[in-house]
């Protein structure tokens, strides 16, 4: 059998991604991931290639980190007061704290979607094996999911070709 942690680079920043995705970057999100690669190398035997990669897999991990967390003494939910940003010349602070703060909006389910399709990277099919369903309701699901996000962002904001990248669908 492969070893699912072989080549961690990668695994730790898509698990980073998805964990700050939906915690927001700072300690919390550093907290959960490390967690998150102390119970795969605990655990690693359990992997079975034949359900999915190994980043399928570490999300797997991530989210039940991530639930297990949440019931503890305080809620993990990002709000726009919570959020620690990195500078990044690419999409200025206030955009993001705006496209996070729509985000933290949408139900529970909506985050998700997003959160493992844009924070972890990962495909419709990764996703539905992740969540137990079917790809094609992943598909439709992100798909309305995105909408709802483009409708608190404002459609002519995200059609306008003067907008900034990040606003424009195919940042979405």
């Amino acid at each position: 059998m492969r070893d699912p942690l072989a080549d961690t680079a990668p695994l730790v920043g898509r698990v980073y991604a998805y964990v700050a995705y939906r915690l927001g970057d700072g300690p919390d999100a550093d907290d959960i991931t490390s967690e998150v690669f102390e119970r795969a190398l605990r655990y690693r035997e359990s992997y079975d290639p034949r359900k999915g990669d190994p980043a399928g897999w570490l999300i797997g991990i991530a989210r039940r980190c991530i639930a297990g967390a949440a019931l503890g003494s305080r809620p993990l939910d990002p709000s726009i007061h919570d959020v620690r940003e990195e500078p990044d010349p690419a999409a200025p602070a206030v955009e993001r704290l705006t496209v996070r703060a729509a985000v933290a909006t949408l139900e529970e389910r909506d985050r998700e979607l997003i959160a493992l399709r844009y924070g972890a990277d990962l495909t419709a099919r990764q996703i539905a094996d992740a969540l137990e369903m079917r790809t094609n309701a992943v598909e439709v699901a992100l798909h309305r999911a995105l909408g709802r996000l483009r409708d608190l962002l404002g459609e002519a904001e995200l059609e306008s070709p003067q907008s900034p990248p990040w606003t424009r669908k195919a940042a979405l």
